[in-house]
């Protein structure tokens, strides 16, 4: 189903849309219309869906042990040991 509904664009929002109508990218303004806001829906989901991931990786590094900087000093050496002797690259 679709709505009609009636907007306002700028004279520089307008003269782009006709180019793509014009150039035969899109059968009508109002098909720009529909993809830009299709488009905005997307990327707002997106966002929120990362929002979500983010919060959920916080929540779980607040609950985990707290490594300090000689610590995380202290993996990182040893992982790139590791690394090193994997590869046979020890000193």
């Amino acid at each position: 189903m679709t709505v009609k509904s009636s907007i306002s664009l700028s004279d520089e929002q307008h003269a782009f849309a006709r180019t793509l109508v014009e150039a035969g990218r899109y059968s009508s303004v109002s098909a720009v219309l529909q993809q830009g806001v299709d488009l905005l829906r997307q990327r707002m989901e997106a966002e929120e869906a990362e929002t979500v991931a983010l919060r959920a990786l916080l929540s779980r590094r607040r609950e985990g042990a707290f490594v300090d900087a000689e610590g995380m000093d202290a993996r990182l050496a040893a992982m790139i040991a590791d690394k090193r002797r994997a590869h046979g690259l020890e000193d």
